[in-house]
């Protein structure tokens, strides 16, 4: 279990407490985005967290979560600036004895315009300030928690400024670290694979045409993702060691070994920007709300970057806790409550598991070299190939869960047949 935070340090001139219905601790993407929805359900928002640095990482923004934001008013800040995955192409590079068929997918299928868009990181972040700043009904708070302590009535926050909040509600957003789950006594099951992703964004010599192309290699998933003005993101799971070895190259070398990697798909590669290496992990967190603290994005879940699974997560956490609270809130509930606390860990803990489990057996898959399970892989992808109704309901469940979707991230058709079972 990871240790309490520390107490608060002493203020010579503490400031007085501010009271909120909501504080949301974290300024990360899952954090300003549970803070705009929470907004929307006519909540008042604190939200906490300390200056962030420059995020060079991309996410690619399923179907839903693209609902949300634009229902939330972030969706339009971004002006563009994403890139439409409009086929997913899954080929078998690892050289092994049974090798699978290659296997495409078009969103077309689903009469979608993309399965995801995928986004810089920081253009994200950008976009959701832009939006939180003009949301009258949350308040920024530019400070870390020091320490956070839970009550019958109010949670209480003391932040490194000196300020003490309180609040009905804490929603954590505050990262794998997250003190908020220490706080609230909330242990980790943790796995860790010998695995890690290296990620960075190239220019390429030829046109992407909205094509993400996924290499099954003995060591994990290289992936390549589109990205506006003729780039890509890349995701590239190798052994440690290989790792190592990348990150040592010059950006020359480097780009070289990205265009070898991806067997000169899309001409020569430049690196743009720079690299990153994440050892991959798996952490969900024993219980996702404890009292008046309830856990969402990379405080109550971490999986592999495999899938675009990651922030597609925590925004179905933040917009599952919105819809939860703001209808406690109507009806004269307790929007902490112990029955939506039981809805919360219910509905997240069926979606998260889910999600991880895929996630590990298919990176499993790859790294084994028992032959029947390799066999297994091959057969599955044969099969998805020669089937279009099974293609039809593999992309149907990779875009996201058709159980269970908040209000925030349905369809008008969603909508219309939520209210008739309802009715039923």
């Amino acid at each position: 279990m990871e240790p309490r935070p520390a107490a608060a340090p002493q203020n010579p001139t503490p400031k007085p407490s501010e009271g909120s219905p909501v504080a949301v601790v974290g300024a990360g993407a899952a954090g300003l985005i549970a803070a705009l929805a929470l907004a929307a359900e006519g909540l008042d928002v604190a939200l906490v967290g300390p200056p962030r640095g420059r995020d060079a990482r991309t996410t690619a923004l399923m179907d839903g979560s693209v609902r949300a934001l634009d229902a939330l008013g972030a969706w339009a800040r971004l002006n563009g600036r994403v890139s439409p995955l409009r086929v997913m192409r899954l080929v078998d590079d690892t050289g092994r004895l049974w090798r699978a068929p290659e296997v495409s997918f078009a969103a077309a299928d689903l009469g979608l315009p993309g399965f995801a868009w995928n986004v810089e990181n920081e253009t994200l972040l950008q976009a959701l300030e832009q939006a939180v700043a003009a949301e009258p009904r949350i308040t920024r708070h530019t400070a870390s928690v020091t320490a956070v302590s839970d009550g019958p009535e109010a949670a209480t926050l003391v932040l490194d400024d000196g300020t003490r909040l309180t609040a009905a509600l804490v929603a954590a957003a505050d990262g794998r670290q997250s003190p908020c789950r220490a706080a609230a006594g909330i242990g980790l099951r943790s796995h860790d694979y010998p695995q890690v992703a290296i990620t960075a964004t190239l220019s390429a010599e030829r046109p992407h045409r909205d094509i993400s192309t996924e290499f099954h290699t003995p060591t994990g998933p290289f992936t390549v993702v589109p990205l506006p003005g003729g780039r890509v993101s890349l995701v590239c799971v190798v052994a440690p060691k290989d790792a190592e070895a990348l990150m040592a190259l010059d950006e020359a070398a480097f780009s070289r070994e990205m265009e070898r990697r991806a067997h000169s798909l899309l001409g020569k590669m430049r690196l743009d920007g720079p690299r990153g290496a994440f050892p991959l992990a798996a952490r969900t967190a024993e219980r996702f709300a404890s009292g008046r603290i309830f856990l969402l994005g990379e405080a109550a879940h971490i999986i592999p970057p495999i899938g675009a699974q990651g922030l597609n997560l925590g925004i179905r956490d933040a917009a599952t806790l919105a819809e939860l609270a703001g209808t406690a809130r109507r009806t004269g509930q307790d929007i902490a409550g112990a029955e939506v606390a039981a809805a919360y860990e219910r509905r997240r803990r069926a979606d998260v598991g889910s999600r991880s489990l895929a996630v590990d057996l298919f990176n499993r898959s790859l790294l084994t070299d028992f032959l029947p399970v390799q066999g297994v892989r091959g057969l599955g992808l044969w099969a998805l190939g020669r089937s279009a109704t099974l293609r039809r309901l593999v992309m149907r469940e990779g875009v996201g869960p058709t159980r269970d979707v908040p209000p925030l991230m349905r369809t008008r058709g969603d909508e219309l047949a939520h209210d008739t079972k309802n009715a039923s």
